[in-house]
């Protein structure tokens, strides 16, 4: 079986909800204390193996290839001023052996779209796809638990968790039967529907292991809801040829394509961060003895 070694970020995305922080800078650059989003999402496909790491940009996103990239002015003030340990975080965020590759999406058509747009650059691999504004906290990464679960059943994975019911339009949502505790076999999927249509209240949330099959899917489908290509209505398509999984991942999600679990995350993240872990606690306890 294939090891899956290629992960694709759609990261075109115009981040409306964040106007105006996000008018010249992406969402996916919104720092969770001192590192970016997108940064987590990197790690992430790392830790699950990826050494090919594919970036679906759009106009106005400079910052991300930047970050990526090599700063030698950066890296020689650093060493000539001692700061050892720094400079080593900076060379590190990209380890050796894994390269990043940058393609342009040039219209927002959609989340199938931007994964389409990858297909001449994964070829007839299995692959990753991760959302950087759904960030996941987990002993054991979320992607490295579905790559694992690929590995042994050799379908495509779809990261789940159940939501409030009110909150399915939000999301796509599977119809699924369990397998076992965690995972479940996909038995339809539907984009965003309301409550009193949703099959259930589980919801697809920003990871998929994927089989090359889905590019021709994603080839062969209309334009589904705002005129957009669906990767809800490509996995739907998928589903007529073969087995697809839902697996519920351990770990916590922050949905920070909302204010609200964006200023979650940040808070959350804080009280454990090396650095200003203790100094914040102590602020947090500060402000709820003064309520």
């Amino acid at each position: 079986m294939s090891k899956i070694t290629k992960a694709v970020f759609p990261v075109a995305g115009l981040g409306t909800r964040f106007l105006p922080a996000t008018k010249a800078s992406p969402k996916e650059m919104l720092p969770i204390v001192d590192k970016p989003l997108i940064q987590y999402a990197v790690e992430e496909a790392i830790a699950a193996g990826a050494t090919e790491l594919i970036f679906v940009n759009g106009r106005n996103k400079r910052s991300i290839p930047d970050h990526f990239d090599k700063s030698f002015e950066l890296e020689a003030m650093l060493e000539a001023s001692g700061k050892t340990k720094m400079l080593e975080m900076i060379r590190s965020i990209i380890p050796k052996g894994v390269t990043c590759i940058y393609l342009r999406q040039a219209e927002a058509l959609g989340l199938g779209h931007a994964v389409l747009t990858a297909k001449s650059v994964v070829g007839n691999e299995p692959f990753s796809v991760i959302l950087a504004d759904d960030l996941i906290d987990a002993q054991t990464p979320a992607m490295q638990q579905m790559v694992e679960l690929y590995q042994q059943k050799g379908s495509s994975v779809l990261g789940v968790e159940d939501v409030a019911p009110e909150d399915t339009a939000s999301y796509g949502i599977v119809d699924a039967s369990a397998v076992s505790t965690d995972v479940l076999t996909v038995n339809s999927i539907v984009e965003k529907p309301k409550p009193e249509e949703a099959p259930s209240n589980l919801a697809v949330v920003g990871r998929y292991v994927l089989t090359p099959r889905i590019f021709d899917c994603l080839e062969n489908i209309k334009p589904g809801k705002g005129g957009e290509l669906q990767l809800t209505d490509g996995i739907a398509a998928l589903m007529q040829y073969e087995q697809v999984l839902a697996y519920r991942f351990h770990g916590k999600r922050y949905d920070c394509g909302s204010k609200l679990g964006y200023v979650q995350a940040n808070v959350e993240f804080a009280m454990k961060h090396d650095e200003i872990g203790d100094e914040f606690m102590h602020y947090m306890r500060s402000l709820k003895s003064g309520l």
